[in-house]
């Protein structure tokens, strides 16, 4: 089974993409309220993908990003932003820190489901 580490401070947005990526079937989630929990809990699970916000607390996701493309253990983890921030810029400042994919709130599940069923199977 796949497993899927989400960081989202909105406890809404956690629990829609909770529910988007559980219709698939055959994939564990975790959920982190902010990239501190986040880099907390990745060491303790061997994660498949993560999906992170970029407006947190604590530690935002590109902080979170940028951090995670520098660890050898991470470093080819596929992780895809998810944001409110949908300016070009803030897409390309996402992507040339290292995510795979961004998506923009809001978002369909079926733009959500496409892009982990490309990345994970």
């Amino acid at each position: 089974m796949k497993k899927i580490l989400i960081a989202e401070d909105s406890p809404t947005m956690r629990a829609l993409i909770v529910s988007t990526i559980d219709a698939l079937g055959d994939y564990e989630t975790f959920e982190a309220a902010n990239g501190f929990e986040a880099l907390r809990l990745l060491p303790r699970e061997k994660v498949d993908l993560i999906i992170t916000d970029i407006n947190m607390p604590d530690i935002n996701g590109l902080e979170l990003v940028s951090f995670i493309r520098n660890n050898e253990n991470y470093k080819k983890t596929p992780l895809f932003i998810i944001s409110t921030e949908g300016s070009e810029r803030d897409r390309e400042k996402g992507l040339a820190l290292g995510a795979d994919a961004y998506l923009v709130k809001p978002f369909t599940p079926d733009e959500l489901q496409s892009l982990i069923q490309e990345y994970l199977s």
